[in-house]
């Protein structure tokens, strides 16, 4: 290496979501491509009466999307070749996104005319939904935002979180359950740094190496929305835990970051900064 590096923690957990907006996979280990983990946000639900992908991001039309599970049958090894997923619905059926009946199926179990799709849009977009909490840009509206062209990505292809950011806001507001699972990061750090305040905020604009191989440069921090109130399996509904990243930290928990050279990303893998 060129540049000094820091160690800054290590990989304690990984996340794929195959189908946008559904609940995914834990994993421990993946390929990360230039477009992120491998397999993440390849399918989304589409609304055939807008054009636009269904999102839990405005929960009054989609937040059953949280009730849903997407993993693949078999781990995708290369972008050209993934192979199909089994979605398990509410009742805890399933069906394979390569059968025929896929979209009437879920059309019914969703109430709207949908089709489950790969990212090919060129202008794909979606509703979000803004409760009316002090802090946000908007309050109590639904604004239609556009996505990444032929991608399924709200803004960049890898999401991180770390542990530190997580055990502050438990600190901050004990009364709700601060769970990685409502934040729906790709890759969750534990910075080992015994820092409490939103260490995340330091990190963009720098370079972050993961375990051999990956290089992410941190491009902009996370800005929160309504899906991490939302319920999930036991996980409550409840406004407080936006209301509290909104109060200590303008909305954000976490970063978002690109790739600069992929590579295969393991739990435990260690995690340095550049210098």
């Amino acid at each position: 290496m060129n540049k000094a590096q820091i160690d800054s923690g290590k990989v304690v957990s990984m996340w794929r979501y195959p189908v946008k907006s559904m609940l995914g996979e834990e994993l421990n280990s993946s390929y990360v491509t230039e477009r992120g983990l491998i397999g993440d946000r390849t399918y989304a639900v589409i609304d055939q009466e807008t054009g636009k992908v269904a999102s839990a991001k405005n929960p009054r039309k989609w937040g059953k999307l949280f009730d849903f599970r997407a993993v693949f049958i078999d781990s995708p090894q290369v972008v050209e070749n993934i192979p199909p997923i089994r979605i398990t619905f509410p009742d805890g059926t399933h069906i394979f996104s390569d059968k025929d009946e896929i979209n009437n199926t879920l059309s019914t179990v969703l109430g709207r005319e949908v089709k489950l799709m790969r990212a090919s849009l060129d202008k794909p977009s979606y509703e979000e939904y803004w409760p009316d909490i002090e802090g946000l840009a908007q309050r109590e509206k639904v604004t239609d935002e556009a996505m990444p062209p032929q991608t399924f990505f709200d803004i960049a292809v890898i999401h991180i979180l770390t542990t530190s950011t997580i055990n502050r806001l438990r600190e901050l507001y004990p009364e709700g359950r601060f769970e990685v699972r409502r934040f729906r990061p790709n890759i969750v750090i534990d910075s080992g740094s015994g820092e409490k305040d939103f260490i995340e905020n330091l990190w963009v604009g720098k370079k972050i190496t993961i375990g051999k191989d990956i290089l992410l440069r941190v491009t902009t921090p996370c800005t929160r929305c309504v899906m991490t109130t939302l319920p999930q399996g036991d996980l409550p509904k409840d406004l407080g835990i936006l209301h509290t990243v909104a109060k200590y930290n303008q909305v954000h928990a976490g970063v978002y970051a690109s790739v600069d050279r992929g590579g295969t990303i393991r739990r435990g893998d260690l995690v340095r900064f550049e210098e």
